[in-house]
This record gives structure tokens, C-alpha cells and sequence, in this order.
């Protein structure tokens, strides 16, 4: 028994090892790039070109909130000042964006940012502009329809069809946003909003094995169901990896936030889908389509990428499925809850190795290697991604959490 003890001590220690060692290398990768000469100060860092050399984007992209948010989970992890600093630089160049109502991914670029900035230094001003941002967000939200609309128009893959009322499944991504709006003001209107989101979502974008459709258009008239596409899945009615882990992710938090067993049941089914399936490799790091595995494949649907190699990995998608994962296991229990929580530390281990984690300086200073951006649109293939990176760098820190016996939330 003594001995038994002991290796479970020993095993314990390795992990918070493993963690301490992922983290510190994370933010070796952080110095980097915040000291790369390319960085413009009114670009964010989003993945590298084909020279390997980094390249950016303007705030108004959907990604530039990623880059403070890596900062401050650095920050998080070594109370290094100079971290904190670059944090609320970069954090407070998004400040314009508090009104901004182009598109949907507000909570992305706000809450990824502002959020863990508020949450790590509870200053008031950041709070505020979440709150507006939160308002901003809702303008979208259509009450008939149910949902917050998230491009301003979709493109069919198949004949000339356009659509106005274009849904996408990373939509419940930045319903968090809107939970944290409500619980600091006392307008519920925000909640609603999530709420009634994530209901039409759960009621529309799955299919019974609890696979997911990429994109779902609504009639802004009548609210009905118009079509369901993929935009950067392999086809129509095939599984999207990094679109099933935002469906994990999102509705495992709308669980948090709401306790309504409905959500709990949805991300469950969610989950098991993606690690229980059959394409997945032995490793846990998914192509970047559950069913681009086969060529030949699809049955009844329409591939938007039939000429393109299927093996691609997508690390982003695992990234942020393992964080999803980690919380999963706190709200569920017994073999479930080991289930989830295996994975993901499995999917954790994977990406920290050689395979899929960058060597030191390299990488254009990103952290993981071989993410996928868009095949069917030949964007930002094999490449790094700095969503990749911010999830990998919060899963660590939950994982962490965990092994210290502290709640998450």
C-alpha cells in the first residue's frame, strides 16, 4: 500500500512537471514574438507565411484578442511583471472595438482580452467595456429567428446561392461575454440573449450522434431553417473537428453559466462524439475533418474540398477540445468524468510533444505547429495558429488547477 502511495505521489509530481515545463516553454515563445521586429504595434499576431516568418492581422479580424489573452495566461502562470505590461499594452489597443458591430466574434477579441484582464486585475474601466462590447454583440441577435447572427452573408459552396441570416457553430464561443455582462450589470437582457442562442443552436446545428453542421442559415422573416453547409469542414454533412470542439467548449460553459441539465447532456453527447470516434488517431490530435479521412466519402453531400490531401491535422482543434475537456470533468462524474479528463490530458501530452510543439525561437515564436485554418478556401494550412496557442496555454492552467486540487471556476 506504501508503495502504491508513493507512485501515485511520484506520478502526481511528474505532471505538475510536465505542466510547469509547457508553460514556462509558452512563455519563452511569448518573449519571442513581443521581441520580434515584424510585430507591427497595430497588427496582431495570427499565424506565419510561407517562409515561416510571422504575420498579422488588424484588430478588425476575428482573431486579434488571442494574443493579450496569451499574455495574460503567461502572466497568470509567472507574475512576471514585464508580461503583465506587454498584457494590458496589447489589451487596450482593442479598446475601439467596444462598439464594433460587424461581425460575431466579439466575444473572441473582447473577452479573450478584456475578460481575463479584468479577471486578473479587476479594474473597473475593463469591466465597463465588456459590458459595451456585450451590447454591441446583442445588436445581432434576432428574436424570431433566436440566434445571433454571425457572418453578414453566406456564399454557398453549390450554385449561387446567397444567404442573409448565416449561423456558425463558433457563434457559442462568444456567448461567455454575454453570461459575464449580465452577472456585473444586472441586465439580464444579455443572458437571454445566450440563452435563447444556445437553445436554437442545440435544436438545429446537431445531428442525432450528436455531430455538428459548420454553418446553418435562417430565414430572417419566417426564423426558419433555410440550409445547413459546411464553409471550412469537408463537406455539407461531414464533421468539421475544430467546429465540434467550439460545440464542446461553448456548450460546456453555457452549462456553467446556466446549470440547465439540457446543456450538460448536449456537451456530454458533444464530447463523446469527438473522443470516441473511430478517425480519431491514436494520439488525439483529429484531423482537421472526422470524415476527410476518405476520399470518396460523402454520401448525400456536397465536398467543398475533394481535391485536397485529407490527413491534415488540426492542433488548434485539440487545443481547445482538451480545455473544453478539463471543465467537462468537473461537471460530470465517476468513469464519465475520468473519461473526459483522460482525454484530455492525453491531447495535452500530444501537443507538448515534439510532434506538434515548436522548438525554441521558432515557429515564428507560436508555440504549436500543424493547425489548419480553411482547406476548402486554401487558407492557413499545416500551419501555426494563435488560437491554437491561447487554448493550449489555458488548458495548461486548468490542468494545473486540477492537479492542485482548486476549482476552475
Amino acid at each position: 500500500m506504501l508503495v502504491l502511495c508513493s507512485f501515485i505521489i511520484v506520478q502526481a509530481q511528474s505532471e505538475k512537471d510536465f505542466v510547469k515545463e509547457n508553460l514556462a516553454f509558452c512563455n519563452t515563445q511569448l518573449y519571442g514574438m513581443l521581441a520580434d521586429k515584424s510585430l507591427q504595434t497595430n497588427k496582431f499576431p495570427r499565424t506565419t507565411n510561407a517562409k515561416g516568418e510571422l504575420t498579422s492581422t488588424s484588430m478588425y479580424d476575428w482573431t486579434p484578442g488571442f494574443f493579450p489573452g496569451s499574455l495574460w495566461y503567461g502572466y497568470e502562470f509567472s507574475k512576471y511583471e514585464s508580461l503583465k505590461d506587454a498584457a494590458i499594452k496589447w489589451t487596450e489597443k482593442l479598446e475601439p472595438l467596444q462598439t464594433f458591430t460587424g461581425h460575431h466574434d466579439l466575444g473572441f477579441m473582447m473577452y479573450c482580452s478584456y475578460g481575463n484582464a479584468y479577471r486578473l486585475t479587476n479594474n473597473e474601466s475593463y469591466k465597463n467595456i465588456l459590458i459595451r462590447s456585450a451590447k454591441a454583440l446583442s445588436t445581432r441577435f434576432n428574436s424570431k429567428i433566436g440566434c445571433i447572427k454571425s457572418w453578414n452573408s453566406f456564399k454557398s459552396f453549390h450554385g449561387d446561392k446567397t444567404y442573409n441570416f448565416p449561423v456558425i457553430i463558433d457563434n457559442m464561443m462568444n456567448l461567455e461575454m454575454l453570461f459575464f455582462a449580465s452577472k456585473v450589470s444586472g441586465d439580464p437582457t444579455y443572458r437571454n440573449v445566450a440563452v435563447t442562442h444556445a437553445l436554437t443552436t442545440m435544436k438545429n446545428h446537431f445531428r442525432p450522434d450528436y455531430s455538428s453542421y459548420h454553418v446553418v442559415c435562417y430565414d430572417s422573416v419566417s426564423g426558419k431553417v433555410e440550409t445547413r453547409e459546411a464553409a471550412q469542414g469537408y463537406a455539407d454533412n461531414s464533421t468539421w473537428a475544430r467546429g465540434q470542439a467550439w460545440a464542446i467548449y461553448g456548450f460546456t460553459m453555457t452549462y456553467r453559466e446556466t446549470k440547465d441539465p439540457r446543456f450538460l447532456k448536449t456537451a456530454k453527447g458533444l464530447a463523446k462524439y469527438f473522443i470516441n470516434n473511430k478517425n480519431l488517431p491514436s494520439d488525439y490530435i483529429p484531423i482537421w475533418d472526422f470524415n476527410a479521412w476518405q476520399k470518396g466519402y460523402i454520401p448525400g453531400g456536397n465536398s467543398n474540398a475533394p481535391n485536397i490531401p485529407v490527413l491534415y491535422r488540426d492542433a488548434s482543434a485539440a487545443a481547445i477540445t482538451a480545455s473544453a475537456l478539463l471543465e467537462l470533468s468537473t461537471c460530470t462524474t465517476g468513469d464519465e468524468a475520468k473519461q473526459f479528463k483522460n482525454a484530455a490530458v492525453k491531447m495535452l501530452h500530444s501537443l507538448g510533444s515534439v510532434a506538434y510543439r515548436a522548438k525554441a525561437g521558432n515557429n515564428g515564436n507560436f508555440i504549436l505547429m500543424h493547425s489548419v485554418g480553411s482547406i476548402p478556401h486554401n487558407n492557413e494550412i499545416d500551419v501555426p495558429l494563435v488560437y491554437a496557442d491561447y487554448y493550449f496555454i489555458e488548458a495548461l492552467l486548468r490542468y494545473e488547477k486540477l492537479l492542485d486540487g482548486k476549482k476552475l471556476f
